[in-house]
């Protein structure tokens, strides 16, 4: 192909005329650009001589030579390359390794050597266009990320980069050269999709990747559900651990060093807590692709209260009068309760069993001193109150051994905080235990074996002492004896009830029942006859108070009797109760009901007498004349008694048209004597 500069010298010699030396054109580097496969002819021109020497070189290496005007040019060049008569040079069917700079030379002799130059540029289609990586992962923080491209054919005379479709320029953030596109400072912002645009005069072809920057994992987020500062021991509660990263982080649980099997999405369930599943918990994040790691720490709480409530209580140091132990005790619970007593002087607390020493007594004597028990899901408190012993009455109580030896307890127990210690003396001296004595644990109790009436009737002392007082009793001890009884009778008389009172400090081991008259019936016992003299016919235990039989006749008398027993030992039997036929009423019941039926008597007279003179006021009367009026008037003033005796008669009663009668109605004066007389 012909280029136009030889055309341009051509006609400058037309227009001129002449030449005077050997010229040729182009002048400046010429490119030209050709497609892979196709013709391409470097063209130029030459003027000032008619047949210069024309020699081709691509480089430094010659290619071909020849003489313009020789027809002949046969040899001259060999390949792809075809000489022009005018010098210029043809490439045929031009192969990519054809690429290159070539120079042409003329010169003819006599005359300067001149010459031109072309940059020979052959493309080919491109096609097949990847995009490629170095490293093959994008992670962030990594200081260059370079992605370049290839092609399966032809060459880019312009290369673009893109992102997100946005076009990058060379700068601090990104760096363009070559085939390559580097990132520096990788950050997560850039995942996203790079694309690579090449073109050349005969193709262009674009080809994109989508970049995903790794990373991650990130400071984790710890939750506790529910959302509570601590938890009660039963509870349940979950653990979720999540962190940002590409890809999602894996959660990996840890507590006192030791995996947790946490659930498919990652969260720790903890049903039904226990106080040891209290601590920390570590999560770890793990980014697969990357394996980097991060973890994060999570404290749960877990309480328990004490079990019930807290006990307050006192005692005395070691015995010593003059100082007190004051304790609260409020075992277990996680953690320990803390208890205090703030109104002491002592001024100070403890955890879960606590106690404080106090001297100065004397002032605390019936005062209420307070515990103040603290535990995170509890507060509460108890109390106590010292005092000295306050006064008691003593408790006896005996029983018979199986060699019937009597045993006598003397109970001594005076309410007292702390307990009172006893000390039990006898004719001023200080009992202790022994074989005839024996003194309980807790001092409370004098146990007096081989009880003999004869011998050990006596007068027995007990002192209740406790720090803050003491209280001090005598005990006299009774033989067996009744103080008071009574008897009672069914309603049909066939079955008779005896109570009885004995005396507080009497030492009884029982009671018998005796009875005399006939003998009670049973069904399967029959009467037999008549008992003249007391029998023994029930037992009782020295417990008993009242005692009951039955199979009584209605129709019989009979006499009964309690005896009371110490051991083998009787005492003085009860008064006898009688019951029978006429037995029902006592002699002062006789005589109380005999005094009442005279007055009884009167009474019914006396009502008599002023319902028949209510009667006859009811008969209508005449008026009477002054004198009889104050006759009548003034005998309201006198002594029925002495009219009576002095027989003076009554005025007469005037009356008109007065009906006879069969008797005469009495006069006032026969009601007045009536009622005197009655």
């Amino acid at each position: 192909m012909q280029t136009p500069f030889g055309l341009v010298y051509v006609l400058l010699l037309f227009v001129t005329g002449s030449v005077c030396y050997l010229s040729i054109l182009p002048k400046a580097p010429v490119s030209v650009e050709a497609l892979v496969g196709q013709n391409v002819t470097l063209g130029v021109s030459h003027a000032g001589v008619p047949q210069p020497e024309v020699m081709w070189f691509k480089g430094s290496l010659l290619v071909a030579r020849w003489t313009v005007g020789n027809g002949s040019l046969s040899g001259v060049a060999s390949g792809v390359f075809k000489p022009e008569l005018n010098g210029s040079l043809t490439f045929m069917n031009v192969p990519l390794g054809y690429n290159g700079t070539y120079t042409v030379e003329m010169n003819h002799i006599g005359e300067e050597k001149v010459s031109a130059t072309f940059n020979l540029f052959v493309y080919d289609v491109i096609t097949n266009v990847s995009l490629r990586s170095d490293p093959g992962d994008a992670v962030e923080g990594e200081a260059r990320f370079t992605l370049y491209y290839s092609t399966l054919q032809g060459e880019a005379k312009e290369v673009r980069w893109f992102f997100n479709g946005l076009q990058l320029r060379n700068g601090s953030r990104y760096s363009i050269g070559g085939k390559n596109l580097t990132v520096n400072q990788l950050g997560r912002n850039d995942t996203g999709r790079y694309a690579a645009s090449l073109s050349n005069p005969f193709s262009s072809e674009t080809q994109g990747r989508n970049i995903t920057v790794l990373y991650g994992p990130d400071r984790p987020v710890l939750k506790v559900s529910p959302t509570k500062a601590l938890f009660v021991s039963g509870e349940s509660l979950s653990l979720s651990c999540q962190a940002e990263g590409e890809p999602p982080p894996s959660a990996t649980w840890f507590f006192n060093g030791e995996s947790v099997a946490p659930s498919s999405t990652g969260t720790v369930v903890l049903s039904d807590v226990k106080t040891s599943q209290s601590g920390i918990y570590t999560c770890v994040m793990i980014n697969t692709r990357t394996e980097v790691t991060l973890q994060r720490n999570i404290s749960v709480i877990v309480y328990e209260p004490p079990g019930g409530e807290p006990l307050c209580s006192v005692r005395a140091v070691n015995g010593d009068a003059a100082a007190l132990q004051f304790l609260c005790l409020w075992p277990g619970g996680a953690p320990e309760a803390r208890v205090s007593f703030p109104g002491l002087s002592v001024n100070a607390s403890g955890y879960g069993n606590y106690s404080v020493t106090v001297n100065d007594i004397q002032s605390l004597n019936g005062r209420e001193i307070i515990c103040e028990a603290e535990h995170p899901l509890i507060r509460t408190q108890c109390s106590v109150i010292p005092r000295g012993p306050v006064d008691f009455l003593p408790v006896i109580l005996t029983s018979v051994s199986q060699d019937e030896q009597t045993m006598v307890v003397i109970r001594c127990s005076a309410e007292a905080t702390p307990q009172a210690l006893v000390q039990w003396i006898k004719n001023g001296h200080r009992l202790q235990t022994g074989p005839k004595y024996q003194i309980s644990t807790n001092t409370t109790r004098l146990i007096i074996y081989g009880f003999n009436v004869t011998a050990d009737l006596d007068t027995y002392t007990c002192a209740a002492i406790n720090p803050l007082g003491n209280k001090t009793v005598d005990t006299t001890l009774l033989g067996p004896q009744i103080s008071n009884s009574s008897v009672s009778l069914s309603i049909n008389r066939t079955e008779v009830t005896l109570s009885w009172v004995v005396p507080l400090t009497s030492v009884i081991t029982g009671f018998d029942i005796q009875m005399k008259g006939p003998e009670i019936s049973s069904p399967s016992q029959p009467k037999l006859g008549i008992a003249s003299d007391f029998l023994t016919v029930q037992s009782e235990p020295a417990s008993a108070r009242s005692s009951t039989l039955s199979g009584l006749n209605p129709e019989s008398t009979y006499y009964f009797r309690i005896v009371p027993k110490a051991g083998r030992t009787a005492g003085e039997q009860s008064e006898q109760h009688r019951i029978g036929p006429a037995a029902g009423l006592s002699g002062a019941a006789i005589a109380g009901i005999a005094a009442g039926i005279p007055c009884a008597l009167l009474l019914i007279l006396i009502v008599l007498a002023f319902i028949y003179c209510g009667r006859r006021d009811r008969i209508p009367r005449y008026p009477v004349s002054r004198a009889t009026e104050k006759a009548v008037i003034s005998q309201s003033a006198l002594n029925p008694h002495r009219l009576l005796r002095a027989r003076l008669k009554p005025p007469p009663a005037y009356r008109l048209q007065q009906p006879e009668r069969s008797s005469p109605l009495p006069s006032e004066n026969s009601c007045a004597r009536m009622a005197t007389t009655v």
